[in-house]
Order: C-alpha cells, then sequence, then structure tokens
C-alpha cells in the first residue's frame, strides 16, 4: 500500500518504502516534541521545510499541514516536487534560515 506525504500529497509505492527514510515524520511544533502532532512527509519535503522555515517560525506560525500547504514559501517547490518522482533532491538552506539558527 503506497504512503502519501501530507504537504505534497505524491503516492510513494511501496516498493519506495524499502529506504526507511523515504517517508519521515514531521513535528509540527519543532523543540517542542513531547506535544507536538505529528504529520508524515516524503524526505524530500521534510528537507525542504527545513531549509525554508526555522523552528521558530514553524512552531509559531506553520504548526499545521495547512499553514504549510499554503506557505508563499512552499508554492513553487510543491508545484515542482508534485511533477516528479524524486525521493532524493538537493536542498540548501535558505540564508535567511541559517542566519537565524
Amino acid at each position: 500500500m503506497p504512503t502519501t506525504c501530507g504537504l505534497c500529497r505524491r503516492r510513494v509505492p511501496d516498493e519506495r518504502l524499502a529506504d526507511p527514510q523515504a517517508i519521515q515524520e514531521h513535528h509540527l511544533r519543532p523543540e517542542r516534541r513531547a506535544e507536538s502532532p505529528t504529520v508524515m512527509l516524503c524526505r524530500p519535503c521534510h528537507d525542504q521545510t527545513h531549509a525554508v522555515f526555522t523552528n521558530e517560525e514553524l512552531r509559531e506560525s506553520y504548526d499545521t499541514i495547512e499553514a504549510l500547504r499554503e506557505a508563499d514559501r512552499l508554492q513553487a517547490y510543491i508545484d515542482w516536487i508534485r511533477g516528479t518522482n524524486k525521493l532524493d533532491i538537493d536542498v540548501t538552506t535558505s540564508n535567511r534560515v541559517r542566519d537565524r539558527r
């Protein structure tokens, strides 16, 4: 049975799930894991989310999957990733995020 990414909504077929990191648990309120709801994201979406948002931004403004799906910073990425079957992408942390860490 395929697994669907909570962000891009791509289906990841069983044969791709041999990689245990293909689908990853994302804490919607980073650094508050004990109380944080989670959502399952494909590896590229999880990596991209952490590349464009600080944990503080995720915790304060993007703590639901709906907020992440609607985030301006992710729109071009989501449009692109939905048209691929990639589970490995090169992600570069934005300078804005890097400077705030």
